[in-house]
């Protein structure tokens, strides 16, 4: 039984995300601010984290930061904030997926699940993918660059995966959404910049000057076949 661990402040929410989870066939745990969701995550290992940006004290932003400094848990979270900056902040410091307030319980519930779907999948096609420095051993979903294992969020993972698939090819935002999240949502072309961002400055020796993972300007990104 996957382990989900909500972190929202807010009475109400916080009790109907736990009954449709627990519908849904997940375990629940639950923190009500950031210091106790930190010390769950880290005491409990929980398979994913719905995490709220608005808590009091340490906020979502924060929580964020300090779980991405040692884990690649997968984080989605939920916001009442509309500007697309909020957004964009929250995907590059990690999350993999948010969900704006008022949500659907039940779309909340099918994202969790395409998340953890990635997070889980076994994607076929071969064992293992070599492109200059950086290999991808696709079950065990590890990536190596010069020999030095690289942390990666699912949804970073996936977009990697989709663009050493085809060195050179070009793909357009939303042909990579399309690709990586296999969930028919409304989502949200500059979330895949975020994303983008966030593998350059794990994998370039200079992110401002990439070249691995090369803008296509106007059309969209590829994987150097250089």
């Amino acid at each position: 039984m996957k382990r989900v661990l909500v972190v929202e402040d807010e009475i109400k929410i916080a009790r109907l995300v736990r009954d449709y989870l627990r519908q849904a066939g997940f375990e629940v745990l639950e923190a009500a601010d950031g210091t106790a969701a930190l010390t769950l995550a880290r005491s409990e290992k929980p398979d994913m984290i719905v995490l709220d940006l608005g808590l009091p004290g340490m906020d979502g932003f924060d929580v964020t930061r300090a779980l991405r400094a040692t884990s690649s848990v997968p984080i989605i979270m939920l916001t009442a904030r509309s500007e697309e900056t909020d957004r964009i902040v929250g995907l590059e410091l990690g999350a993999d997926d948010y969900v704006t307030k008022p949500f659907s319980p039940k779309e909340l519930v099918a994202r969790i699940r395409a998340v953890l779907r990635r997070a889980d999948a076994t994607v076929g096609g071969g064992e293992m993918i070599r492109v200059g420095s950086v290999e991808i051993d696709i079950p065990k979903r590890r990536v190596t660059l010069e020999g030095r294992e690289i942390e990666l969020t699912a949804t970073e993972f996936d977009l990697l995966l989709v663009l050493a698939r085809q060195p050179g090819r070009i793909y357009t935002r939303a042909q990579l959404l399309d690709a990586v999240h296999g969930v028919s949502f409304e989502s949200y072309e500059r979330s895949v910049d975020a994303h983008i961002k966030n593998l350059r400055r794990k994998l370039e020796a200079d992110p401002k000057r990439p070249e691995l993972v090369v803008t296509v300007y106007g059309v969209g990104y590829k994987f150097s076949d250089a």
